[in-house]
């Protein structure tokens, strides 16, 4: 089966790097672009009517050789410290590399959608787009495995006020920085970091728990 992107994502973060791991971690806001091929009034009908959609997309930013593939990862979960089937994850480095997030569909907009607690990268391809259904797709009461609970903040996080970031923007960093986007092998309080956000590098460190944002280069 060959499938084509029917639309692209539109957001905040240029790279992997901040990303949070999991859709509704962060109300990250970003924006769904059809393809000129499904740009499509009729294709959107009833669509204003839920509020929240699955987005079946692609790991377009994977470095993978085709056939290849690792039976075992190392979730960042566990501090990449103890493999897990590959299966049992929601790892990027799978045989087919395909996501699935479940995102709150704040507007229908035109021929575009505006969606919030995106996981995904900007420019990242999709493939398909379905409804979130509470009666078929909620079961509160399964069993979780290894992750059985959401991601708690480790981190408390100081944005200098001097920094020309909007409210939105330093709610998104401060939902994202707080869970701590830095790999789970990372070197050390003294290493500043770049993360890229809205068109620019966000600088931080982080000592004694807490992020310090430290700087905006464009």
């Amino acid at each position: 089966m060959e499938i084509v992107p029917v639309a692209y994502y539109k957001g905040a973060f240029g790279s992997k790097f901040g990303i949070p791991r999991q859709s509704s971690l962060a109300d990250v806001r970003g924006r769904i672009v059809f393809t000129e091929a499904y740009r499509n009034r009729e294709a959107l009908r009833g669509l204003e009517g839920f509020d929240r959609i699955w987005v079946i997309w692609g790991f377009s930013a994977n470095k993978v050789v085709k056939g290849e593939w690792q039976p075992t990862v190392r979730p960042p979960r566990l501090g990449g410290n103890k493999a897990m089937g590959v299966w049992a994850t929601r790892s990027p480095y799978r045989p087919n590399p395909l996501g699935l997030s479940c995102l709150e569909l704040e507007a229908v907009d035109g021929l575009d959608l505006i969606v919030r607690g995106a996981d995904l990268m900007d420019g990242t391809p999709i493939y398909d787009i379905k409804p979130y259904l509470v009666y078929a797709d909620s079961f509160p009461e399964s069993s979780c495995g290894f992750a059985a609970s959401a991601p708690s903040p480790k981190l408390e996080v100081e944005i200098p006020e001097s920094l020309p970031f909007t409210d939105e923007q330093r709610e998104v960093l401060r939902q994202v920085l707080s869970l701590d986007p830095r790999p789970a092998y990372h070197d050390g309080e003294d290493k500043q970091y770049a993360m890229p956000f809205d068109g620019a590098d966000v600088l931080f460190r982080v000592k004694d728990g807490t992020v310090y944002v430290t700087g905006y280069r464009l």
